[in-house]
């Protein structure tokens, strides 16, 4: 099967695909008519476009739910001969089945990940991907039944099984103190040469700290401003402007201040920032005090600084160094939130740091007690084993 040539698209682009004329659901068999239309969409591209548009603000989120829409619309034409706005239960039963095998041009490791002509799938989706993905379509068939676009979600059918319902595991995705400080001590035997590898390990020495200090998402930490640091009754904080526009404050230790400063100084700033100034907090690759990196070279550099630590660990522990290769910039918000808990920090606090809604997702981060129940356990079975006589 031949997949049409996807557009490239930028973080800003919304969506850039095109579908036949017979297949862009102007005449959907799922269609709602009689009522009254909340949006002005005459086809699925653009309805799908003003649900894509409601993420603008939410840079990860935006390329994440693209990605979910893309993989559908291209499947039910290419697969099925049918528009998304004519998709039935037992479609997305063939759907989920081929999310877990994907096959063809679909997953060919000879196209590129990006670009026209990208493949849309490494390979098979684990359960929890699929998951995630049914999840992602579902909340845009039922963004679209609310617009009076479609007349029913499919996948509000779907059965909920015990791996759907059961209460959130613990996060795994988080380094452990020995593997954080390790990624701590590699950044320091960075070569500093040239000056353009000095710019890039203080660059780099900086970057992860801010991210593992403050739990800082990709895009907050990539648009962070140096004012947006700030003094309160003798404290620093800093001001975060989150996912969907929601507002916060994060403590700032001295300790991070300090790295700040040093940052600051080697680009020839003060070494504490003003409220007025218009410096980034960290600046682009090309050491421009008044661009910001993007989403996509924070992660990139996270990513290096992650992969040049396990080459390090590579010969001495091979498990640690293959932790390192599969961690990415959300590890060190995992690993910030997992290592305040093991702290013994209230979860209300960590629940404010990490801005999360609810403290019940605050909760899968706590690790220690678990540990110690392992290790009291595991100790009671030593002790109670007695030699066989």
């Amino acid at each position: 099967m031949n997949l049409p040539a996807i557009a490239p698209e930028s973080p800003d682009t919304v969506l850039s695909i095109a579908l036949p004329a017979a297949l862009d659901g102007r005449d959907g068999t799922n269609r709602a008519h009689g009522g009254h239309m909340q949006i002005a969409a005459d086809n699925d591209i653009e309805a799908v476009r003003v649900w894509l548009a409601e993420y603008a603000g939410s840079p990860h989120t935006l390329r994440s739910y693209r990605k979910e829409a893309v993989r559908l619309l291209l499947w039910a034409t290419q697969a099925l001969d049918k528009p998304l706005s004519s998709l039935t239960r037992e479609d997305f039963l063939l759907y989920e089945r081929f999310l877990a095998a994907p096959t063809g041009n679909w997953a060919d490791p000879a196209r590129p990940r990006r670009g026209g002509a990208r493949r849309l799938f490494d390979g098979p989706l684990s359960e929890r991907s699929r998951h995630q993905a049914l999840g992602i379509v579902s909340g845009l068939l039922s963004y679209l039944v609310s617009a009076g676009y479609l007349a029913g979600n499919p996948l509000a059918l779907r059965r909920r099984t015990g791996a759907a319902t059961r209460r959130a595991p613990r996060i795994e995705r988080y380094l452990d103190h020995a593997l954080w400080d390790h990624v701590l001590a590699s950044v320091e035997q960075w070569p500093r040469h040239t000056a353009r590898d000095h710019q890039h390990y203080e660059r780099c020495r900086w970057l992860i700290r801010l991210l593992y200090h403050t739990g800082l998402r990709v895009s907050e930490a990539a648009h962070a401003k140096a004012a947006d640091f700030y003094q309160r009754r003798g404290n620093w904080w800093l001001h975060v402007l989150g996912k969907g526009g929601a507002e916060g404050e994060v403590p700032v230790s001295a300790a991070l201040m300090a790295d700040f400063a040093r940052y600051r100084v080697f680009h020839g700033l003060p070494p504490t920032p003003s409220g007025n100034e218009t410096a980034a907090a960290v600046m682009s690759v090309a050491g421009d005090l008044h661009k910001h990196l993007t989403p996509a070279a924070v992660y990139l550099i996270v990513k290096e600084v992650f992969r040049r630590a396990a080459d390090m660990l590579a010969r001495t522990d091979s498990a640690g160094a293959e932790t390192l290769r599969r961690a990415s910039t959300h590890w060190l918000r995992h690993s910030a939130a997992s290592h305040q808990a093991d702290a013994g920090t209230d979860l209300r606090f960590i629940q404010k740091n990490m801005r999360h809604a609810s403290i019940q997702t605050t909760g899968i981060y706590l690790h220690a007690e678990d540990d110690q129940r392992h290790a009291e356990t595991v100790r009671e079975q030593s002790e109670n084993q007695l030699p066989h006589s």
